[in-house]
């Protein structure tokens, strides 16, 4: 059996071949602009053909900044759902997605 110490939140799956990942969650207050450009980097990657959800996650969340208002959590919602849909269990995509809608005011 092992002991991991986290300095914060961790989230952690299950992942192919009875994996078990652990991921440092994003910490409260981070950046949601941030948090998307990381999911878009990764999806690039890892999973091109989800990476146009995530560039819109962001152009939502550059927007709503630019015009003072609160960012469409609906459309948000479900943008990282099909992401989320699409995602392995245990990825760091999967981390990222409950990260950035944690930071956006989503239950995940």
């Amino acid at each position: 059996m092992t002991t991991n110490n986290f300095n914060g939140p961790v989230t952690g799956n299950i992942g192919d071949g009875n994996t078990f990942n652990q991921y440092q969650a994003a910490p409260p207050g981070a950046d949601p602009v941030a948090l998307a450009a990381d999911l878009i980097r990764r999806l690039m990657a890892e999973q091109p053909e989800l990476a146009p959800q995530a560039v819109q996650i962001q152009r939502e969340l550059v927007q709503a900044s630019e015009h003072e208002r609160p960012a469409d959590q609906g459309r948000i919602r479900t943008w990282l759902e099909t992401i989320q849909a699409g995602s392995a269990a245990g990825s760091g995509t999967l981390a990222l997605v409950l990260s950035l809608g944690r930071a956006v005011g989503l239950p995940m």
